[in-house]
């Protein structure tokens, strides 16, 4: 069957056209997505301004558009961090709602950690044995860790690039406003250190997301281009060489390095902050960067509802539009009903 993934992230509106079923691999066959950063679209408040709000409604009804053309049967709309922690985020959704008949579903920090847990432990296997699973998002940095395909542990933490990068105003950031952050994150990730250490040492370090792609390929991995079955790893002594080299370079210098798009660069060195803090406070030397991530797992769990396994599956709690924390765990809705 042919799905529609509308992913509602901090960065990017991304919506995703994959056909699938149950037991294959998904194949993305069309991607209409536009760089919004809600993000940084907020008011004194934390609410989504007006501009923010008619822009998302745009992007959301122009992807409804898409999957109309593309046959797209089965949609899973869902929202992460920007609309989950905006003052506004109800009203937003509502919003939405009444002009294009999307009903977004807004999902936890650690339903994002267990699903994208989910995508990387399906792309390597068991063999993997205990995975550790980082992903740095525009709003929050999701870990989770485990043997099965539900983590024994998953959290999330505020400490998205986007997010973080707020905290470093100017072209050039200040010294002193990079070592502030720097304790900061490190403090966050601290306080959940521990939790993870008691499950011991993973067999297999892995890092998702955009971020995480563009700092492997910074330090010398695979380019896009190459596809995504080429392997990819980011070393810490790598990217602790590029750290200091990113806090002196202006945003323009940032997006001229390979592999780091131009809508991203200004948001490089908080995510290099967080992922330096995260392998060095988990102990980790290497990361292997996975292909997959939450919306394939989105997509997976779809699959799994649909072939009648997730009823051996616990229930996602995902909250509607409406805010009524209605679980949801199929997260689709026809578009041929």
């Amino acid at each position: 069957m042919r799905l529609g993934v509308l992913d509602v992230g901090s960065n990017t509106v991304h919506f995703l056209v994959v056909d699938a079923h149950p037991g294959a691999a998904p194949l993305p066959a069309y991607s209409h997505k536009a760089e919004l950063r809600l993000a940084e679209l907020l008011d004194g408040d934390g609410a989504i301004t007006e501009t923010g709000v008619t822009k998302l409604v745009g992007m959301v009804a122009s992807s409804i558009r898409v999957a109309e053309d593309k046959g797209v049967v089965d949609l899973l709309p869902f929202a992460t961090s920007a609309v989950r922690e905006a003052a506004n985020g109800e009203a937003v959704l509502r919003r939405v709602a009444e002009e294009t008949g999307v009903e977004l579903r807004v999902l936890s920090g650690q339903d994002e950690a267990r699903l994208t847990f989910l995508a990387v432990r399906r792309w390597f296997g068991w063999s993997s044995g205990r995975l550790l699973n980082l992903d740095i998002g525009g709003g929050s940095l999701e870990i989770a860790c485990g043997i099965d395909e539900q983590p024994d542990v998953a959290c999330s933490l505020p400490l998205g690039a986007g997010r973080l990068t707020a905290r470093l105003p100017g072209d050039v950031a200040d010294p002193d406003d990079v070592r502030e952050l720097r304790r900061y994150i490190r403090a966050e990730i601290a306080q959940v250190a521990g939790e993870f250490a008691r499950l011991g040492t993973p067999d297999h370090a892995v890092a998702t997301s955009k971020t995480f792609k563009q700092l492997a390929r910074m330090t010398g991995a695979a380019s896009a281009e190459a596809g995504p079955l080429v392997p990819r790893r980011l070393s810490r002594t790598g990217l602790g060489a590029w750290v200091p080299r990113l806090a002196a370079m202006t945003v323009a210098e940032r997006s001229r390095i390979p592999g780091v798009s131009e809508g991203r660069a200004r948001q490089l060195l908080a995510g290099a902050l967080v992922a330096d803090a995260a392998m060095d406070l988990f102990g980790l030397e290497e990361l292997t960067i996975c292909p997959w991530a939450l919306r394939e797992g989105i997509i997976l769990r779809r699959l799994d509802a649909l072939d009648g396994s997730a009823e051996r599956r616990p229930a996602l709690a995902i909250s509607g539009g409406a805010g009524n924390g209605a679980a949801d765990h199929a997260l689709g809705r026809s578009l041929t009903s």
